[in-house]
């Protein structure tokens, strides 16, 4: 049976990405940071882990792209979560009577409408959305709820008091499958690769260029700095293809020939728009 790491406690929106994908026949294996779900993979502790890499409201999530770099972990798949923030609580606690509400200060803040129709109510940030509901299934404080997933309430016996709280409908997060297995799906249409270049006039257009000449679709690019060196940088490109596609293969080649440095983080089925 699979076993998924994830960052935050049982109920995260992590845990139910990781149904979405693979189905509820899994462990999950809940971990205090991102670096932990990775070296749980690492150590054997899990099968895989599954990881926000990037939110259409919030962006990219960086930690992840260095984990990513630092750990030879490979991408088999992707999903894309809808987040919809709930207000749960237990009994005793109903709207008319509520106080304080607790989740994570980013699920607080994608709540403003719902906080601006009712500005009695008081906004506590917590460390995770999920930790938010078990510490109130914990110490049950009254006229508190939290704002966290479906999941959290199930996992916690919570009752959802209001649904669809976020102030923005088209609100998703892109989530990484990770193994330490380089699986290959025939189903795999999306290559994610890192490389870094030299600091010189028209570097990154070769760079990009080799993609260019071949009509490859690129998805998505993120720069982050390349320790020890100012002002480089590594660049993590996302784009349409397969590894054994001749195209790709030839753009990779021609890849190496104008970068210090080339990883193929992964070969995978994208996840459905």
């Amino acid at each position: 049976m699979k076993i998924i790491a994830f960052q935050g406690e049982r109920g995260a929106f992590s845990e139910e990405a990781a149904y979405r994908l693979l189905g509820h026949n899994l462990r999950v294996l809940p971990c205090e940071s991102f670096r932990a779900a990775f070296r749980s993979v690492v150590r054997g502790l899990a099968t895989h882990c599954l990881v926000p890499i990037e939110n259409t409201l919030a962006g990219s999530v960086y930690e992840n792209y260095d984990l990513l770099l630092e750990n030879d972990l490979h991408i088999i798949g992707e999903v894309n979560l809808r987040i919809v923030h709930h207000l749960m609580a237990f009994p005793g606690t109903t709207l008319r009577n509520l106080r304080q509400v607790y989740s994570h200060p980013v699920a607080l803040a994608q709540c403003s409408r719902f906080f601006a129709q009712h500005p009695r109510l008081e906004r506590i940030p917590f460390y995770d959305t999920a930790g938010s509901v078990k510490m109130l299934a914990e110490r049950r404080p009254a006229g508190a709820a939290a704002i966290a997933s479906h999941v959290a309430a199930a996992a916690y016996g919570a009752r959802i008091l209001k649904s669809h709280l976020e102030d923005h409908r088209e609100n998703f997060t892109r989530f990484l499958l990770l193994s330490k297995e380089n699986q290959v799906s025939k189903k795999a249409n999306k290559v994610s690769i890192v490389f870094s270049t030299r600091n010189v006039p028209g570097a990154l257009f070769k760079c990009l260029s080799v993609f260019a000449l071949r009509d490859l679709d690129l998805c998505k690019m993120e720069s982050r700095p390349l320790r020890g060196r100012p002002w480089e940088y590594f660049f993590y490109l996302d784009f349409i293809g397969n590894v054994q596609d001749t195209a790709v293969r030839k753009a990779l080649a021609h890849l190496r020939e104008v970068t210090h440095f080339l990883r193929v983080l992964g070969c995978y089925p994208s996840a459905p728009r």
